[in-house]
């Protein structure tokens, strides 16, 4: 089963729970929980709230290392058929849509990753922005069409698609949806002013102390072992905004604010994503609420 909704409606209270009474393992479907190092920022349960249930996909990164869909599509899917061979009942949770779509209905084959490539091409649009875009519209133009200038990881993996293989972005169709599995999928739908309310006021939590326990201290500890600030993890919500913060470019009081408003933007489109899947089926309330806990218990029940 899976477990979805917008950041901050409780999915990782609901998986808990339901996994401490159908006997299940609890698989991240968070694309920045696969970090290691970024707990705060992402809202990780931590391991001593977690009540000796196995959690998969959790703190498996280093910063530094890329990541693409189909890997973690490969990797939830060993893990998914490991817990299920077991007898448990895998939980899938997290707010990575295209993740989730990538382990439940598979992507079209395409080449491993190229980093000399990317290099280069990110050279490149670094000193021409929006030039990756209008090469892609020149070799590819469908799929140039498809996404937006502005989201460059994946103009980049299109280009590195048509420049290694000579064919442009492989069809939908080419996929291969996961099989032997009859997967439930739980969306978690709270009330929009009461999560942003959650969300504030987590984001405000995160962020201060300015230091040690709080969000600026994690960041400054992640620079201290190494981290450039460079990394793609530091593009995310909360960390960039601790970055400018720390370089002098915002006050606290705008980086809360910020990202505060950022959150809000990110909700809205992981509701926009995951109501475009008919298969979901939707409870209405956070799943911290024991009513929502026994109607997602009497879902599963029957």
């Amino acid at each position: 089963m899976a477990i979805v909704g917008p950041t901050g409606s409780g999915k990782s209270a609901l998986a808990l729970n339901l996994a401490e009474e159908f006997h299940g393992e609890i698989i991240n479907c968070d694309s920045l929980q696969l970090y290691r190092g970024l707990d705060i920022g992402t809202a990780k349960t931590p391991v001593a709230e977690r009540r000796g249930i196995p959690h998969h996909l959790f703190d498996v990164l280093d910063p530094e290392q890329g990541y693409s869909a189909g890997e973690y599509a490969r990797q939830a899917r060993d893990v998914v058929a490991d817990v299920s061979g077991r007898g448990r009942l895998p939980i899938v949770a997290g707010g990575t849509g295209f993740y989730l779509r990538a382990l439940i209905d598979g992507l079209p084959p395409s080449p491993a990753r190229d980093p000399g490539l990317r290099r280069r091409l990110a050279a490149r649009e670094e000193r021409r922005p929006r030039s990756l875009h209008r090469l892609l519209t020149r070799l590819d133009p469908s799929a140039a069409a498809r996404i937006h200038a502005r989201d460059v990881q994946k103009v980049v993996r299109a280009l590195e698609v048509r420049i290694l293989t000579g064919r442009a972005l492989p069809p939908t169709g080419a996929a291969r949806p996961l099989a032997g599995y009859s997967v439930l999928q739980l969306g978690l739908d709270p009330d929009r002013s009461e999560l942003y309310r959650r969300l504030d006021a987590r984001v405000l939590a995160m962020f201060r102390p300015e230091s040690g326990t709080g969000l600026i201290g994690e960041v400054q500890r992640l620079l201290a072992r190494g981290c450039t600030g460079a990394e793609k993890p530091f593009e995310s919500l909360g960390y960039k905004q601790a970055l400018d913060y720390l370089g002098g470019a915002r006050t606290l009081e705008e980086a809360i604010v910020s990202t505060q408003t950022e959150t809000h933007q990110y909700a809205k489109r992981q509701w926009t994503w995951f109501r475009r899947d008919a298969r979901v089926i939707w409870v209405r309330g956070f799943g911290d609420s024991p009513e929502i806990l026994d109607q997602c218990r009497r879902i599963l029940a029957g």
